[in-house]
């Protein structure tokens, strides 16, 4: 297993010395905008609705179905496909991927209090995630997508446990926000190193761009 400093996905974020509790009071709502871009770019909850028949009183008849995961679970799809059949991850779907994930890493970042910067859709600012290209052929085992879900689920069972403590420590972090402007340095190594996490895992089992088993680790 590498070391956390050596692995396919990295993350970092810029420490505020400072927050404002102004746009912190108001987070919920100040996020709505930029979250509502990012659900349509990644098109979770989307809903397709398709006309069917007339019935006998000459009503129309439709029926709805809804998609949990929209764009971002057909990449993971279409990703692992390529992998498997073709041996292939083309640099610009893998551009896209790693962008998309930027994109969210930044909002999500806002939204739990790392920072005060607007989340931009397309610079960097305080958020510094990196992805690195898989050479498939010599990188990447072309049967590993089918079973990598599987593996990791000792991941997911951490990650639920600790996005419990992470919400936790977001709330007590606003209230310290409000009270002095600054983010109690523990809480913020704790969140971001919950993020850190959750990019591993999902360059592992989403991304699809190492075979290498994430580390146990917040650093």
């Amino acid at each position: 297993m590498d070391s956390p400093a050596e692995y396919a996905a990295r993350l970092e974020v810029d420490y505020p010395e400072t927050l404002d509790r102004l746009t912190t009071l108001f987070r919920l709502i100040w996020i709505i905008p930029i979250a509502i871009i990012l659900g349509m770019v990644s098109g979770a909850g989307e809903t397709v609705t398709n006309t069917v028949f007339l019935n006998e009183a000459g009503e129309v008849i439709r029926t709805t179905r809804e998609t949990a995961g929209g764009l971002a679970s057909g990449l993971v799809g279409a990703t692992a496909l390529m992998i498997i059949f073709c041996q292939s991850y083309p640099r610009w779907w893998f551009d896209f991927s790693r962008e998309l994930t930027r994109f969210g890493a930044r909002v999500g970042a806002y939204m739990t209090l790392l920072t005060d910067q607007y989340p931009s859709t397309v610079e960097e600012q305080s958020v510094h995630l990196e992805i690195d290209y898989p050479n498939v052929e010599t990188d990447l085992n072309r049967w590993m997508p089918l079973v990598k879900w599987l593996l990791a689920i000792p991941h997911y069972i951490v990650l639920a446990v600790l996005s419990v403590a992470a919400f936790f420590a977001v709330v007590f972090a606003w209230f310290a926000i409000l009270a002095t402007g600054q983010y109690p340095r523990a809480l913020f190594d704790f969140v971001v190193g919950f993020y850190r996490w959750c990019l591993r895992v999902g360059a592992y089992t989403t991304l699809l761009v190492t075979d290498q088993y994430p580390p146990f680790s917040l650093s």
